[in-house]
């Protein structure tokens, strides 16, 4: 349980304070203060109650690769630390290695699906093409008219909530001071590299200041003049309600792949992988499991209409449809509830990992997209390295700040 702290009054000062109450800023405070480092977090409302805890728990992971990449590091790593946090700290976030299945349901994406499976591999990656029949074999819900399936026996699955909270307690059990229900109001850095961060409540002093708000990185930056190209991208998710066990899988669907390697929506002023563009659908997209509470949990869509966290209706029946081809059984099961998040999206695909230039001190581990969950640890413990020695990991080389940062 994440304790709010009150100190009306008082200048708190920390070696390192990090903004924002999602898996990105919780990790980093656990990673920071296992490294002895004294560390406040600040999140305006309360931990995972934006995009970190609304998702729906799928983990990537397809193997390493025969040289790894950033993406490698940031899912494998991430993978091992949500097992470390469950297996070796004793937190029960409900993580499963469950493995993943991606449906293809068109000749096209056949062949689409065919070609990246042989590249991958060929890579070093883990992952294989299975017929119908093999699929049904160890996911028997599964449709027989689907193409095909290809299967990631790396893939996994945990609570967003639980994981989030259980990376904040584990990081006060380490002397981290996390606190809800502070949202900053002004940034300002002070002559001597350190900064001052008031909230309604009190006001902070650091060593080095991380932003790690999500979609809310970008109103942050302008606080300080700064042009922080993440843009914030609806989410809508569904669920059913509580069923017996039926999907041991996290299910995903090739056809906004394929559509996205086409190069369809793109354009130089919008993040890339949207499923809209101008208000209109260019794509369907999906990706949901079933929680172990008995829920199906589903969502795809990508919008980018600000920060409107309204339901779109259509958007869901969609979602639920598609999903019902490829899994026949969610057709007659009624949907109980519906919500929406805000994703961070930066503008070139790429997340923003690493120091921000003419700034002292301050660093940002954000624009991780719709994968944040799944990515975030990773990102914060090499961020967390990063700010421990001065010396960026050269993994990091391609997530710069400096790449696109302007002021």
């Amino acid at each position: 349980m994440v304790l709010l702290e009150w100190h009306r009054g008082v200048m708190t000062e920390s070696d390192t304070l990090i903004i924002g109450g999602g898996i990105a800023g919780t990790s980093a405070a656990l990673y920071l203060a296992q490294n002895g480092r004294k560390v406040t977090l600040l999140e305006r409302g309360d931990i995972a109650s934006e995009a970190s805890g609304l998702n729906a728990g799928g983990l990537g992971g397809i193997g390493w690769g025969n040289a790894p990449d950033l993406s490698s590091y940031l899912t494998m790593g991430s993978l091992e630390l949500f097992k470390d946090l469950q297996i070796g700290l004793g937190y029960d976030i409900e993580f499963r290695q469950c493995g993943g299945l991606q449906a293809i349901q068109t000749q096209a994406q056949y062949e689409f699906g065919g070609e990246k499976v042989l590249r991958l591999r060929s890579s070093g990656y883990d992952l294989e093409l299975l017929s119908p029949r093999e699929a049904q074999s160890i996911e028997p819900e599964a449709s027989p008219d689907v193409l095909g399936f290809i299967h990631f026996p790396g893939r996994g699955q945990a609570d967003p909530v639980k994981t989030t909270r259980a990376f904040a307690t584990a990081a006060q059990n380490d002397g981290a001071r996390v606190l809800t229900d502070h949202p900053v109001t002004k940034l300002k850095p002070l002559g001597d590299g350190s900064w001052s961060v008031e909230t309604p409540i009190e006001e902070f002093r650091a060593g080095a200041l991380v932003l790690a708000a999500g979609a809310w990185c970008g109103p942050l930056g302008d606080m300080l003049g700064l042009n922080i190209p993440i843009e914030p991208v609806r989410g809508q998710m569904w669920a059913t309600g509580v069923l017996p066990p039926r999907l041991h899988h996290v299910i995903s669907s090739m056809e906004s792949e394929s559509s996205w390697a086409s190069g369809v929506g793109e354009g130089p002023d919008v993040p890339p992988e949207l499923t809209h563009k101008d208000g209109s659908r260019i794509t369907r997209h999906l990706y949901g499991r079933q929680t172990k509470t008995g829920e199906i949990v589903f969502g795809g869509d990508r919008e980018l209409i600000g920060f409107d966290l309204g339901v779109n209706a259509e958007g869901i029946e969609i979602n639920k449809d598609h999903v019902a081809e490829i899994l026949p059984l969610v057709a007659d099961s009624p949907i109980a509830r519906t919500w929406s998040g805000i994703m961070p999206f930066s503008l070139d695909g790429q997340p923003l990992i690493g120091k921000i230039p003419h700034h002292q001190n301050l660093f940002i581990v954000g624009g991780l997209a719709s994968s944040g969950f799944g990515r975030g640890p990773m990102a914060a413990k090499l961020l967390a390295e990063y700010i421990r020695t001065g010396h960026r990991p050269q993994v990091l080389a391609e997530a710069d700040p400096a790449r696109c940062v302007s002021w």
